[in-house]
């Protein structure tokens, strides 16, 4: 059984994962090659608002979080947070670690939930950032360079629509 779970989105803050009550064994860096982290995946009841998401990219690279799950059978855990099987499928993947190739499971946003033209908010993408420790520096500062939307305070940015940097 596969007991590795590659967060490349929210999930590689591990606070995240335990309140979500998901426990692990470790955390160790992971890369995904061939495809590319995006934000893509429709949020659920927010317009104009993007979740992470991979797409098949063969000249670049994801990075994130591999987790070693307490037990095979926690990933079944993860699901309702994840909306499998209709907003994201679990599939299983490679993952690039320092041990080798790992068998992991991974989850890709279901074509019916992908939009362009959406960004992630400061929030959200936050959590992203919680995954340094695993990151390289350029990984790092591209996701805080990474335009957000800032809905805690939308009124302030009225001008610019609550669009910002993470700067």
């Amino acid at each position: 059984m596969i007991d590795f779970y590659f967060a490349y989105g929210s999930n590689m803050n591990p606070e995240r994962m335990k309140a979500r009550g998901i426990a692990f064994v470790r955390a160790i860096k992971g890369t995904l090659p061939g495809f590319s982290l995006c934000f893509n995946k429709r949020a659920m009841g927010k317009e104009n608002v993007a979740y992470a998401n991979i797409m098949y990219n063969k000249c670049e690279q994801v990075e994130g979080v591999l987790y070693q799950l307490s037990r095979a059978e926690d990933i079944c855990l993860m699901d309702p947070f994840e909306g499998n099987p209709i907003r994201y499928s679990r599939e299983v993947f490679k993952v690039a670690t320092d041990e080798g190739f790992i068998n992991s499971w991974v989850y890709v946003a279901n074509s019916a939930m992908i939009a362009e033209g959406l960004l992630p908010e400061k929030m959200y993408l936050n959590h992203l950032l919680k995954g340094k420790p695993w990151q390289s520096e350029k990984y790092h500062q591209w996701l805080q360079q990474h335009a957000f939307i800032d809905n805690s305070h939308a009124a302030e940015n009225s001008e610019m629509n609550g669009l910002t940097h993470n700067v």
